[in-house]
């Protein structure tokens, strides 16, 4: 990671005007030195409020923990929270916290028909996600 960043194109500028708008949090499965070290390489350590890793739950993805951890360090309800996920188990994960969830489908490994159908929308591209679309859900 430190040499090749394997961030999705659009990401960056997807987060920051996000974090222009609300407080983020990252719910994800990997382990926090990666966490720690792709934030930091991008630049977007200062936009995230709160990280967690499904190491730090009981339970990782698809199950709510990670989720669920998230919303708590950003002293919201989860019902209050929009994910954005490319996964099945992240979708499910999402889902099953209470979230809407936005869909971003991964190319080369698309979420099953199920997992994408608990998701309020789904986008081609993360340069459509826009401050308007999520406010809307």
């Amino acid at each position: 990671y430190r040499e090749a960043l394997p961030l999705i194109p659009g990401a960056v500028d997807a987060v920051r005007r996000m974090a222009g708008r609300w407080p983020l949090g990252l719910a994800s499965s990997s382990n926090r030195p990666i966490i720690d070290l792709v934030l930091e390489q991008a630049g977007l350590t200062a936009s995230f409020v709160a990280t967690v890793s499904s190491e730090e739950v009981g339970r990782g993805k698809p199950a709510p923990d990670v989720y669920l951890e998230a919303a708590r360090r950003l002293e919201v309800e989860p019902r209050g929270c929009v994910a954005i996920e490319d996964s099945s188990n992240g979708l499910r994960s999402a889902a099953a916290a209470g979230m809407a969830v936005v869909a971003i489908p991964n190319r080369e490994f698309a979420p099953d028909p199920d997992a994408l159908a608990l998701a309020a929308t789904v986008l081609d591209s993360i340069g459509e996600l826009t401050v308007e679309l999520v406010s809307e859900l």
